[in-house]
């Protein structure tokens, strides 16, 4: 594959074009509400959009700042007190972890996070961003940074609103909210939103204005960490790069459904990884796969990296002469801008029909969004993982038992059937089937012994269909056998594979299932119990 695709050059140019106008808004909002200030957002535009489209495995991708990004880096400026070079040294960590993540051959594994959570976990930073913008909305700024002093900080803004700045802020919303589709082509709702607010301010007296903004190229930043700093540059560092590389691969994901190609995961996860780290050297706020500036892009032509590119060469451009225009844009319309960004993140779409799907998933999902808002991000992503993974094992337990009954073996033969019937109580056949895990290991011999007649004289063990046994599954089994042998029942074993039984023997299973009355499949095992149970003189 050529590393530059020119066959849809005039797509992606005009796509790159349409995604930037899109993001310089956005990007704006994003730095503002980050604390590193709009240039920041800009230059986090800039600098992730263009290494991470030139070194990403997805071709129409746009990145930069998101929601979810910035919540968490606002989080870490606030607990570092603003000092910047330890700020971006945990910016540079998260793209390098990023960089070993695509290395590693992660991004498989990244992209496995149950829906609910990942529901959950984004409608939570939907809520967030919301919350830090409503008092901003009536011309009040939190007096502390954080979403409990955020909404703390509401009711008196309410009481006393700056009128001039609600009025900005309402107007905005309703432009975002209301601007038609069709118009949207041409010019985008927030770059509408944006303008019209800006000018607004101009006849309004009193609104709270961005003021200075720095022009020209960033200077670089050196990082640095200290022993006191450490732990918490770590932690934020690993939250960062892996909610950018979700972010991202969800992203990849979007866009792959749009243009029916298949993104590079491991790529991706690398280009965005660059992209971060050079971003954390020049103070620029760090990003990942933006789902709205991608989908723009594509629907409007863009196609390979090109477009992504040319989406942060017009950024470059916008910052290097329309900078001190950006000065007088008010905070209430960024605040405006960014509650629709909250309210786009919140998935509303899943929460409108979830209580048809499974009580469980929806229970996941508000549990996890509570504890995004409440308590803080990568606790909310580690319990939603944990217990659906606890979940999912509990339910292919509960399917693994369910399938060993023993009257309804899977199909069986003719010859089978009679020997089975001919048999009767005196024998029962366990049939396991597919992987089986610690999940049903600790039900699994209290299962068959109820399972298991009095007058039984005989077991047979069907292994047939098994493909995999843990240890837990493998010491389970050697219970059953066990307890056969403790009962003088009779144990056959039938169909088992050499890795299983490599695997038992290896872990010092009774013999019995190892060495006695071993049979290749499971009529042989019928006939053997019946010579010696049914026709034994």
């Amino acid at each position: 594959m050529k590393f530059f695709d020119t066959s849809n050059l005039r797509g992606d140019i005009y796509g790159g074009v349409t995604a930037g106008v899109v993001a310089l808004p956005l990007a704006l909002a994003f730095g503002e509400a980050s604390g590193a200030g709009p240039i920041a957002g800009l230059w986090g535009a800039i600098i992730v959009g263009f290494f991470s489209a030139l070194f990403g495995g997805t071709g129409s991708q746009v990145s930069g700042p998101t929601g979810p990004m910035i919540v968490v880096f606002a989080s870490m400026f606030a607990s570092l007190h603003g000092n910047l070079p330890l700020i971006f040294a945990a910016v540079v960590l998260a793209g390098l972890l990023q960089i070993a993540f695509g290395v590693m051959k992660l991004g498989q594994y990244i992209r496995l996070v149950p829906y609910p959570v990942i529901s959950g976990f984004m409608s939570g930073i939907g809520c967030i961003i919301i919350a830090l913008q409503l008092a901003r909305i009536f011309g009040h700024e939190p007096e502390e940074r954080g979403t409990i002093p955020a909404l703390q900080a509401v009711p008196d803004a309410i009481m006393d609103p700056n009128f001039a700045a609600l009025t900005l802020g309402v107007t905005t919303l309703v432009l975002i909210f209301k601007w038609p589709t069709n118009w949207s082509k041409f010019v985008p709702g927030p770059l509408a939103a944006l303008v019209i607010g800006t000018l607004l301010s101009l006849v309004l007296a009193g609104v709270p204005i961005l003021g200075d903004i720095p022009t020209g190229f960033p200077a670089f930043m050196m990082p640095s960490i200290t022993q006191d700093t450490l732990t918490i540059i770590v932690e934020a560092a690993l939250i960062l790069a892996v909610l950018g590389a979700i972010d991202s691969l969800l992203t990849s994901l979007v866009a792959d459904n749009m243009t029916r190609t298949r993104h590079d995961s491991n790529r991706e996860l690398i280009g965005q990884g660059i992209g971060n780290a050079v971003a954390g050297f020049f103070g620029a706020i760090p990003g990942a796969g933006a789902t709205m500036r991608t989908v723009v892009n594509i629907r409007t032509g863009g196609k390979t990296k090109i477009s992504g590119m040319v989406h942060a060469l017009l950024l470059v451009a916008v910052v290097m002469s329309l900078a001190p225009l950006a000065e007088r844009i008010p905070h209430a319309v960024l605040a405006g801008i960014l509650v629709k960004v909250g309210y786009d993140i919140i998935d509303f779409s899943y929460l409108k029909h979830a209580h048809k799907g499974p009580r469980w998933d929806l229970a996941l999902m508000m549990l996890v969004l509570g504890l995004t808002v409440f308590v803080d991000l990568i606790t909310a992503v580690l319990v939603g993982v944990v217990l659906a993974a606890l979940a999912f094992v509990k339910m292919l337990a509960d399917d693994q038992l369910l399938a060993l009954g023993a009257r309804n073996p899977r199909a069986v033969t003719p010859e089978e059937r009679t020997l089975i019937d001919k048999l009767g109580d005196r024998v029962v056949l366990f049939e396991f089937s597919g992987p089986l895990s610690f999940g049903a290991a600790a039900d699994l011999g209290h299962h068959v012994r109820g399972l298991v007649p009095k007058e039984a004289h005989a077991m047979i063990l069907d292994f047939s269909r098994l493909t995999f046994v843990d240890v837990s599954a493998a010491r389970a089994v050697d219970t059953i056998a066990s307890d056969a042998r403790l009962s003088n029942t009779a144990l056959y074993v039938t169909g088992m594979r050499d890795d299983i039984r490599a695997t038992l023997r290896g872990l010092d299973v009774d013999n019995s299932l190892l060495d006695d009355n071993n049979y290749e499949n499971r009529i042989d095992s019928l006939r053997a119990a019946v010579a010696s149970i049914v026709d034994k003189p």
